[in-house]
């Protein structure tokens, strides 16, 4: 099948490349619009129905009107000259509070961008006062904006009413600071853009400078990435309009990470296909560029067509993950990487057979054959000291695993960012605990459904007022027929910190359970309450999605590789990567840098691409391996030939792939899964795939492939056993490239 689709591809080339370029432009442009359709802004709707919290956010949105999407910014007013307020000021900034409330906040807009293409976020917030300092050095308000955080959109919007805000009430001499979610967010945001676009630069280039150093051309240089770009529109699309269909949300950073990983294997696909093209095309100097386009496609398509499935089926067992976000994640990418190997499968064999020799021009390269260089001695070392090479990776890996000692998971996004909103914040815990622009709240119901009596929960509130951890209670709130309450909670921790999940994870919820009056029910909500919960939730999918990722990752390269050994030992390596990868980002992040921990995230999502993206290596250099096994002569002159030929394009693909992940890191919040995807994508690479794959390989030689191994005894030519014009080279398959003997495979 694989064959026939790369066959029909490169015999109509121009066919499918104008259809890859039409789908291409009309997704590309409508993604943007469908995508914001399916996307989800609450963490906390990702978590499943029996958890506490998801409880407390159902009764919050019915019972009292809160909405499911709706984000909080706490405005601190005081006046300029640091005087405390007066009576005066205080009505002076609920009258203009009173009238931010009534104005519509509209979404900036480029006069050439059509309206369809941006969801139009503009609102009319809701704008109420909160609390005042004890001191009156400032009043609190409160302001209710629709939609995510991290949603484009609303931060513009945000933008807008900050600045408006902030200059009606510098002219009646008052200065404001903002802070909460979604302030940090944009002022993050604000900080990281020049980062943002410099880092987007730097991986484009790279794409580029690293093509045109290995091809010497300009078509290898740039149609990877338009390739790619097509493609990824072309997914983007699809993925929107699957969780159209099925009604799947999907969390809003998934699309920015759909991108990387797109634009990184992407390209490492087509690198995979350019460098055995040039090198067909050198042994087969006379063989039209349309066979050889087939041919090769034919061949590589069968190693990226598994890379691929070991991705799609990794992200395919979050489907059996109980935190949504982790849920919507795995299948959004599953099918992103599905378009991204039909375009591997059909648009670039049509590129090559397009383009043709003038693929590599102005490079002569293909005239001649190139002399043994770096990657040959290489090859040569690996297959005379496999052990050295062994024992050196099984002890750098073992060191950075070692890093994992003492790991710990840091569910929150705490921390002193830096940012104008986190300064407003402190500001803020000076004079009040630091739960009061976040608090957490208890919701209270009647079981039979009743009316409540607020009497009944003077207890409760207390009981509250006298945990550990709870600076202040707000007064009981009943909604409009009485029959649920709500009691705030302001805790003395920052509501995303590790400490606010402990005290509600502990102290607070044993207080709702040991206090609620009978025949009542109680659940406690908010951020904290939602990261305890979350918590659970991801404890609960590491123990399910990493085994059954693994089988269907192990099922997949049994059928690929035919053989029982072979999977089992690029398991152990990948294992021994994503080990090491943990690792080295713990003992970075937590014990040098003296963070609270790792990202929760951190484990599953490095696991799931290191290992899924990582074995694409692997499968390109085994299955080269067993390739030149078939061949006559010894073992380890065939590991060498593999090695020649696999380590420009693994070593290429590699950087660019670990590039495309290190931009991230101008993503706020994102840094360390920057960091580990970056750093366990060049693991995978150079310590995995070039290293200690090639050095079992060598000294298990054709028992590699156990119970069918390679017999050695056919005769076909190995392609790089032949010089321009189809003479025999005298190079002797049993020596390895560089000229040197090579021992007996044992």
């Amino acid at each position: 099948m694989i064959r026939a689709l790369t066959g029909f591809s490169t015999r109509h080339a121009w066919k499918v490349i104008a259809l890859w370029a039409v789908l291409g432009l009309a997704l590309g442009a409508l993604s943007p619009m469908l995508l914001g359709r399916v996307t989800q802004s609450q963490t906390g709707d990702f978590l499943p129905k029996s958890y506490d919290s998801a409880a407390a956010l159902r009764i919050a949105e019915e019972e009292f009107g809160v909405k499911p999407d709706a984000t909080t910014v706490t405005v601190l007013v005081a006046r300029s000259d640091g005087k405390a307020l007066t009576g005066g000021d205080q009505r002076r900034i609920e009258a203009e509070a009173a009238e931010l409330g009534k104005r519509r906040v509209t979404m900036p807009r480029e006069e050439d961008e059509p309206a369809f293409l941006k969801p139009d976020r503009s609102q009319t917030p809701r704008v109420a006062p909160a609390m005042t300092a004890p001191d009156r050095s400032f009043e609190l308000l409160s302001v209710e904006l629709t939609g995510s955080a991290v949603d484009e959109g609303v931060q513009e919007v945000y933008r807008t009413f900050r600045d408006s805000a902030r200059a009606e009430f510098a002219a009646a001499g008052m200065r404001t600071g903002f802070t909460g979610g979604l302030a940090e967010a944009a002022d993050s945001a604000d900080d990281n853009r020049v980062a943002a676009l410099i880092g987007s630069s730097l991986v484009t280039v790279l794409i580029v400078l690293l093509n045109v150093l290995v091809f010497r051309s300009v078509l290898a240089a740039v149609l990877p990435l338009l390739a790619v770009t097509m493609i990824g529109a072309v997914a983007a699309g699809a993925v929107a309009g699957v969780a159209t269909l099925t009604g799947l949300r999907l969390d809003v950073s998934t699309p920015s990470l759909i991108s990387v990983v797109l634009l990184g294997i992407g390209v490492d696909y087509l690198l995979f296909l350019l460098f055995r093209f040039r090198e067909h095309l050198r042994a087969r100097p006379d063989q039209p560029a349309r066979e050889a386009a087939a041919e090769v496609s034919g061949r590589v398509g069968t190693a990226i067509t598994s890379a691929a499935l070991t991705i799609v089926a990794a992200f395919a067992t979050l489907g059996v993950a109980s935190f949504g976000q982790f849920r919507s994640l795995g299948p959004a990418i599953a099918v992103a990487v599905l378009i991204m190997l039909l375009g591997s499968l059909t648009l670039m064999p049509a590129l090559l057979a397009a383009c043709g020799r003038k693929m590599f021009w102005p490079s002569r390269s293909l005239d001649r054959e190139p002399r043994a260089g770096a990657a040959a001695r290489y090859g040569a070392f690996v297959a005379r000291r496999p052990m050295v090479l062994l024992l050196g990776s099984v002890a750098l890996l073992g060191a950075l695993a070692a890093g994992m000692t003492g790991i710990r998971m840091d569910y929150g996004q705490g921390g002193d960012s830096g940012t104008a909103a986190a300064a407003t914040a402190k500001e803020i815990a000076r004079a009040l605990p630091a739960g009061v622009s976040d608090p957490t709240t208890v919701y209270v119901t009647a079981a039979d459904g009743g009316t409540l009596d607020p009497a009944r929960l003077d207890g409760l509130s207390r009981a509250l007022a006298e945990t550990e951890g709870v600076g202040q209670v707000s007064g009981t709130v009943l909604n409009k027929d009485h029959r649920a309450a709500r009691i705030d909670l302001f805790l003395t921790a920052d509501p995303q910190s590790a400490r606010a999940r402990d005290l509600v994870s502990g102290p607070v919820r044993a207080a709702v359970a040991a206090h609620t009056p009978a025949g009542t029910s109680a659940h406690v909500g908010g951020t904290a309450a939602v990261f305890a919960d979350i918590s659970v939730a991801v404890d609960h999918d590491l123990a399910v999605v990493f085994p059954v990722a693994a089988a269907l990752i192990a099922l997949i390269l049994l059928l690929l590789l035919r053989s029982l050994l072979a999977p089992v030992v690029l398991m152990l390596s990948v294992g021994l990567g994503f080990a090491a990868t943990l690792g080295a980002a713990t003992l970075l992040f937590q014990h040098v840098l003296d963070e609270p921990g790792v990202s929760f995230t951190l484990p599953l999502v490095l696991f799931l691409f290191v290992v899924a993206l990582g074995t694409d290596y692997n499968i390109l250099i085994t299955d080269r391996i067993r390739e030149e096994m078939h061949h006559p002569g010894p073992a380890r002159a065939a590991v060498a030939r593999a090695v020649r030929h696999t380590t420009p394009a693994v070593a290429t693909a590699g950087l660019v792939l670990a590039g495309s992940f290190a931009t991230l890191a101008t993503t706020p919040g994102s840094a360390q899964i920057a960091f580990a995807l970056t750093l366990g994508i060049l693991l995978s690479a150079v310590v995995l795939s070039l290293a200690l794959v090639p050095a079992l390989a060598t000294l298990l030689g054709r028992a590699l492939w156990w119970p069918f191994r390679p017999t050695g005894h056919h005769t076909p030519t190995a392609p790089d056993s032949r010089l321009p014009g189809g003479r025999l080279s005298t190079e002797r398959l049993d020596r390895c490239p560089a000229g040197r003997p090579v021992p007996p495979a044992r």
